[in-house]
């Protein structure tokens, strides 16, 4: 008889893991969430809000899709898991037997116990209902604050702005993302937000939220003292993972919930992947915590090859990551440190919103790491030099190969070496 594989979650890593446990095996499988009916793209969310796209354009697969690749989804919340007679509670007294179960579940937005975090009009941006509450609480409103500066809070700067709704921008950080990011790339990213019309506040935290006679925010405080006047918070001071039912199920966790390279936790035959994982040793993954679209989808793709008996140990492999400021796009590729370590020089190259950084060794004159801003590079291109070890030299001549942009935009690799070339004379 073929074994039954339960999946708790539907997001990226779940679905992925579901759709590649299908074409290795005959196994049962069923994927159980609360949240949605169906898997959509998490990283959509604000395009809906904005009016770009509806919910059903945000799901990759058409409803059938499930039933004709003999996927069983179940609607609800998984309460415990019996690691010893193998079964999984969900709410409403339902019960499932596994013989291989995965635990996908997410992340969940960071509260720090700010007084006024619960009242009306107060959330984070995780999921489909967050979308709910946002489009309820910002209806009608005068301004909205956003609290902390990473990639969810400026993606809710920009849902807001997009509805004329003015923005104040709350970041603890002397500049955007200056904890990830190099001073040119972090300062570029200012100027956008500030040239969209946001009022950004850098070096500033949240004191306080401050409620209304019928307990709905209407100020926020400040460590300043300052107090901003508002009828929507946005909390987004990053997430961390969901292990809540790990925990309960006692399944060993730390940050997350803790797995070895194949995924496995202490538990037998209870896997953990994506976003709610933790490795128990660094050097696994690019992080010991890896909480990324794309991570969270090779996650997926990794784990299903040891669930159907194919162990397969996780290698991230070359670094990358994606994102768009208003109307900056960002890639990143390899290792790019806000401050260049020891045995590291960085390239950088400018051009009025364009930034190009090439990080490379100084010894052997390898590349370790890309930074693109306002500009586009072939990701297969930089994987490949990053991993085959090409020289700083041999990509000056090559960067032809890699520009991304289109047909129109202007040719900038002839620049960028000439650029380059004249940083030599000048070290010489």
């Amino acid at each position: 008889m073929a074994q039954h594989v339960v999946i708790v979650g539907n997001g990226i890593t779940g679905v992925t893991a579901a759709r590649f446990i299908r074409k290795l095996s005959d196994s049962r499988i069923t994927v159980v969430s609360g949240e949605t009916d169906y898997f959509y793209a998490r990283t959509a969310l604000m395009y809906i809000y904005m009016g770009h796209m509806r919910y059903r354009d945000t799901k990759p697969y058409d409803d059938n899709f499930w039933e004709s690749n003999r996927i069983e989804l179940l609607r609800g919340w998984v309460t415990k898991v019996n690691t010893v007679d193998k079964t999984v509670m969900v709410g409403g007294g339902r019960t499932l037997r596994y013989d291989k179960l995965l635990l996908a579940t997410g992340s969940k937005p960071n509260f720090f116990g700010w007084p006024g975090q619960d009242l009306d009009g107060v959330q984070g941006l995780y999921g489909i209902p967050d979308l709910v509450t946002m489009e309820r609480w910002t209806t009608g409103i005068s301004r909205g604050v956003v609290v902390g500066g990473g990639l969810i809070g400026i993606e809710m700067a920009e849902m807001l702005h997009s509805r004329h709704i003015p923005v104040t921008f709350l970041v603890r950080e002397k500049s955007y993302m200056d904890y990830t990011l190099p001073a040119e790339e972090s300062a570029s990213i200012n100027a956008e937000i500030i040239r969209h019309g946001i009022d950004l506040r850098l070096c500033t935290e949240l004191a306080a939220i401050l409620p209304n006679k019928e307990g709905r925010a209407r100020a926020v405080v400040t460590m300043d003292g300052d107090e901003i006047p508002c009828g929507f918070v946005g909390l987004t001071v990053g997430v961390h993972p969901n292990i809540e039912l790990a925990k309960v199920s006692g399944i060993e966790t730390g940050w997350g919930i803790l797995v070895n390279e194949y995924f496995e936790t202490n538990a037998p035959d209870v896997f953990a992947a994506g976003d709610c994982a933790e490795f128990r040793r660094e050097g696994i993954g690019s992080r010991q915590t890896e909480q990324l679209w794309y991570t969270g989808r090779n996650h997926g793709r990794t784990v299903a090859w040891t669930i159907c008996g194919m162990r397969r140990r996780y290698d991230r492999g070359v670094f990358f990551n994606s994102a768009k400021f208003f109307t900056l796009e960002y890639q990143t590729y390899g290792e790019i440190e806000p401050v260049p370590p020891a045995g590291v020089e960085s390239f950088v190259w400018t051009d009025e919103r364009k930034v190009v950084r090439i990080d490379y060794r100084i010894a052997d004159r390898c590349v370790v790491g890309f930074n693109l801003l306002g500009v586009r590079f072939r990701h297969d291109r930089c994987e490949a030099w990053i991993r085959n070890g090409a020289t700083v030299e041999q990509i000056m001549q090559r960067l032809s190969e890699a520009q991304f942009d289109g047909e129109f935009s202007r040719r900038i690799e002839r620049d960028i070496a000439v650029q380059y070339k004249s940083t030599l004379r000048s070290v010489a």
